[in-house]
């Protein structure tokens, strides 16, 4: 296993047919850890689980949180995440429990110690029945990884610090944790991430490197603008000092939506780099 540092800086990226290769890229912007995104389309058993253990000890690289994303969610728009995303549609809640558990069980082969996901926008109403019957499902899938030694991420920014935190007390589970994006504070017009952090804070596991602006208040409903690291409205540089300031020790995993794979990994070696220096 490589040498991990406080605050270590990685790199989070999806998982693709080839194993080897996609942590051969991972590792060429500069970086030997990260966190790995499995979405719905990935079929998961016994093969794919020691293809993705072999790439990874061939590569000497850590996984810190395997993220599960599920079919049928898309970011469009505020509205539309609220529909699709997560646990809150009713329909497709039993079905992405079950894949919930499968994306615990390819973690726990892998040796990984923390599954994540967004759960989807919480009703801010507990008496609201999404509310109660998302807050049993996530009481569930984190006693389902505490049988693993796993701790359970929320990622943050469908919902204000404050009601985040809310949800922790009701749910009541020693292992549910937080993976923070600032971005999505900003991309979601939640709240100014460095004090989202700050009241966050004893529950923050990981962070992610990401930037963005807020969202434009002429078209209600719609999402801020991903934005490259250092060129948002985070203030990436507070956010790594406040890190630093307030004890956090955890990984820090660019998170990059370039696409096109030459742009991808340069966007991503850049945002190391950046990182880096400001670690």
């Amino acid at each position: 296993m490589p040498l991990i540092r406080d605050r270590e800086i990685g790199i989070f990226f999806w998982a693709e047919p080839d194993a080897e290769a996609t942590v051969k890229a991972v590792k060429s912007c500069g970086v030997v850890s990260g966190q790995l995104g499995v979405d719905g389309s990935v079929v998961l058993n016994d093969e794919t689980a020691a293809r993705w253990r072999e790439a990874l000890r061939k590569e000497d690289f850590h996984l810190f949180t395997v993220f599960a994303a599920y079919e049928g969610e898309s970011y469009a728009d505020i509205p539309t995440v609220q529909r699709t995303v997560g646990f809150i549609p009713r329909e497709t809640r039993a079905a992405r429990e079950v894949r919930t558990r499968a994306v615990i069980d390819f973690a726990a082969a892998l040796g990984v110690k923390s599954f994540g996901c967004h759960v989807g926008c919480i009703p801010a109403d507990r008496n609201h029945p999404d509310y109660r019957d998302v807050l049993e499902l996530v009481r569930r899938v984190a006693d389902y990884a505490a049988s693993y030694g796993m701790t359970f991420c929320l990622e943050t920014g469908q919902e204000p610090a404050e009601e985040l935190l809310a949800f922790f007390e009701d749910a009541g589970r020693s292992n549910l944790k937080i993976n923070f994006d600032p971005a999505n504070m900003v991309l979601y017009g939640s709240g100014d991430p460095i004090a989202a952090f700050r009241l966050l804070r004893r529950h923050v596991v990981s962070c992610h490197g990401k930037d963005g602006d807020w969202p434009d208040p002429a078209r209600p409903g719609s999402l801020g603008t991903e934005r490259p690291l250092g060129e948002g409205s985070v203030n990436i540089p507070k956010f790594m000092e406040t890190l630093r300031e307030t004890g956090f020790t955890g990984p820090v995993c660019v998170e990059s939506g370039v696409h096109g794979e030459e742009q991808r990994w340069q966007a991503l070696a850049r945002a190391v780099r950046i990182l880096e220096s400001l670690r």
